[in-house]
């Protein structure tokens, strides 16, 4: 069992914590709301990401 160890999952999985992180910070000290739109933006493509990289052949393989 591979428990999802493979390039789309850890690319959905880095996309999602760059996102907010982005949007984190655009919170600090002051909201800047284009920064934060930004961060959610890339936190909400993370999965559709994995998804179409897992079904391209990028993801865990099934036994």
């Amino acid at each position: 069992m591979s428990h999802g160890s493979s390039p789309a999952a850890w690319t959905a999985v880095l996309l999602a914590l760059l996102g907010t992180t982005i949007g984190g910070i655009g919170l600090v000290p002051e909201p800047n709301w284009v920064v934060f739109t930004i961060g959610c933006v890339l936190a909400v493509l993370a999965g559709p990401v994995g998804l179409i990289m897992s079904k391209s052949g990028r993801g865990a393989k099934s036994h």
